[in-house]
C-alpha cells in the first residue's frame, strides 16, 4: 500500500451526512444501522476484507445485535456453538465450566466463535448491501476540527495513491487500536495498573471438551498472565497466551531473545489443562505477538462525534467482551447519531448518557479482570456458590449483560463485598499477590514507554 501522508491532503471535499472511520464489526454495525435510517453513510477502512483478526468469540448479548442487523442466521452458519466458558482449576485438567443457560434473567442462552476474516467481510458487505458508501483500502490520515470543535473535514488516501476528501455532519471514529481521533487529539491514556501482551496462533487437531461443552471457549490461568482457547470450524482452534510485556521478552541461555514460537509453546507445556488438549497439536498459522492492551481515551464525544468500539477504550479481552463492546456502542451510536442529526439540541444529553452506561459496564468488565490472577479470585472461581444467586449474576456477566440489568449490576457489587471478606481470610497471601502485581504493572507499563508498545 502507499505510505500514506499524515497532513490533510488538497482533495476537494464531498459532503455526507456520516463519516465512519473503521470498517470492522463497530463501523460496520453502524452504518447499516444509519444507513438504513436513511441517511447518507461513508465508510472508510484502512484493510481489505477478507483480513486476519483475533477476537473470535462472540458473547451471547451479541445475538440480539446481530438479530436486528439482520445477520444472525448467517453468522451462526459460519461459526461454533459456544454453550459457555470452562475455567480449569490450578494445576488441575479438570475444569469449573459456567454454561450461559443459567444467566440470572433470562435471554440469550449461547453465542458463537467465528473466524473474524469472514465474519468482518460478513457485516462489511451487509452494510453496503444496506446502502453505506464502503470505502476498503483507504486509509484517513487526518481530521480537521473547526472552532467550535465539530469535525470539519476528514481526509484519506487510497491504495493507489489517489485522495478522498469528506465533509461529514457527523463522525463516528470506529478505528480500533488505530484510534486515530483520540491520537490526534491527545485523549488517549494507556492504563498504568494493567498492561500486558499477547502470543497466538491457530492450530488444528486440538482437543475438545465433550458433549454440549465441545465449544466452550476455556480460558486458563498461569503464573504470568491466562490463556485462551477458541473452537473454530474446520477442528481449527485459536490458542493463545495473555501476558506482562516483561514475560514475552525473555533471553535464552546465550543472551539472545527467544523466538516467538518457542516462546508460546513453551508456555502453553506450563499448564496441565492446556498441555494435556494440546498433544499432537499440529500449528496451522504463523505466531502473533501483540501489546499495548489496556488503554482508554478521556473523552468519548464531543460536537458532531463520538468514539465507539476500541477507538474509546480496550480492556484485556479475558471475557472475549471486545466485539460485543464495539457492536454494542455502535448500535447505541446508531441511535444518537439519528437523534442528534434530526433534533440537534438533544446531542450533549444523548451523548453524556451514552458514555455513564459504557463506562458503568466496562467499570464492571476491568474490576473482574484486574483481579482474575489473584490468589482470592481463583479461590472463588474454584468454588462457585450461587447464595443471593451470585454465581448467576457473574455468569450474566461473562453474557455480556452488565449495562442495563440493576438485578445483575447489585449482585456483582455484592460479589465484591465477598471478595473483600475472602482477601481478609487469606491475608498474607493476598498481599504478596497484590504487591507481586504492583510491581509487575510498574516494570511493564515503564517498560512498554521505552520500547513503545512492542513485545
Amino acid at each position: 500500500m502507499t505510505p500514506a501522508p499524515t497532513v490533510a491532503t488538497d482533495a476537494p471535499a464531498l459532503q455526507a451526512d456520516v463519516v465512519i472511520i473503521g470498517g470492522g464489526p463497530a463501523g460496520s454495525t453502524a452504518a447499516a444501522l444509519l444507513a438504513r435510517a436513511g441517511h447518507q453513510v461513508v465508510v472508510l477502512e484502512k484493510d481489505a476484507h477478507p483480513r486476519f483478526h483475533i477476537g473470535e468469540s462472540l458473547l451471547p448479548m451479541n445475538m440480539p445485535i446481530l438479530e436486528e442487523l439482520g445477520v444472525l442466521d448467517q453468522v451462526r452458519a459460519i461459526g461454533v456453538h459456544k454453550a459457555g466458558a470452562d475455567f480449569p482449576l490450578p494445576g488441575e485438567a479438570k475444569s469449573h465450566v459456567f454454561r450461559f443457560n443459567r444467566t440470572l434473567t433470562p435471554g440469550p442462552d449461547a453465542a458463537v466463535h467465528v473466524r473474524r476474516d469472514q465474519f468482518d467481510q460478513l457485516l462489511f458487505e451487509h452494510a453496503r448491501a444496506c446502502g453505506a458508501d464502503m470505502h476498503a483500502c483507504t486509509r484517513v490520515v487526518h481530521v480537521a476540527f473547526g472552532a467550535d470543535g465539530r469535525p470539519e473535514r476528514v481526509d484519506a488516501i487510497k491504495a493507489d495513491g489517489s485522495t478522498l476528501a469528506l465533509r461529514p455532519r457527523y463522525l463516528i471514529d470506529a478505528s480500533g487500536r488505530d484510534t486515530v481521533v483520540a491520537a490526534q487529539r491527545r485523549l488517549k491514556r494507556k492504563n498504568p495498573t494493567h498492561q500486558s501482551a499477547a502470543l497466538f496462533s491457530h492450530f488444528r487437531g486440538v482437543a475438545r471438551q465433550p458433549g454440549i461443552d465441545a465449544g466452550n471457549i476455556t480460558i486458563a490461568r498461569f503464573e504470568h498472565g491466562w490463556f485462551w482457547l477458541i473452537p473454530l470450524p474446520d477442528d481449527v482452534m485459536s490458542v493463545g497466551a495473555v501476558c506482562l510485556p516483561e514475560y514475552l521478552r525473555q533471553r535464552s541461555a546465550d543472551g539472545g531473545r527467544i523466538d516467538n514460537e518457542t516462546l508460546l509453546m513453551r508456555t502453553l507445556e506450563a499448564n496441565p489443562a492446556v498441555r494435556a488438549r494440546m498433544q499432537g497439536a499440529e500449528r496451522i498459522a504463523p505466531v502473533h505477538a501483540t501489546g499495548n492492551y489496556s488503554y482508554a481515551a478521556t473523552r468519548m464525544a464531543g460536537p458532531g462525534w463520538i468514539l465507539i468500539g476500541d477507538a474509546y477504550a480496550f480492556v484485556d479481552p479475558i471475557f472475549s467482551s471486545g466485539v460485543f463492546l464495539a457492536m454494542d456502542s455502535a448500535r447505541q451510536a446508531a441511535a444518537l447519531v439519528d437523534a442528534s442529526l434530526r433534533t440537534p439540541a438533544r446531542e450533549a444529553r444523548l451523548q453524556r448518557a451514552m458514555q455513564a452506561r459504557l463506562d458503568r459496564g466496562l467499570r464492571h468488565f476491568t474490576w473482574f479482570i484486574y483481579r482474575f490472577n489473584t490468589p482470592v479470585m481463583q479461590r472463588l472461581f474454584s468454588a462457585p456458590r450461587n447464595d443471593l444467586q451470585l454465581e448467576q449474576a457473574v455468569i450474566s456477566m461473562l453474557a455480556g449483560d452488565v449495562f442495563d440489568n440493576a438485578a445483575v449490576r447489585w449482585r456483582l457489587y455484592v460479589f465484591r463485598m465477598i471478595y473483600a471478606l475472602n482477601a481478609i481470610a487469606i491475608a498474607p497471601q493476598a498481599l504478596r499477590g497484590w504487591r507481586t502485581r504492583r510491581r509487575q504493572a510498574r516494570v511493564a507499563f515503564r517498560g512498554d514507554t521505552l520500547h513503545g508498545g512492542n513485545p
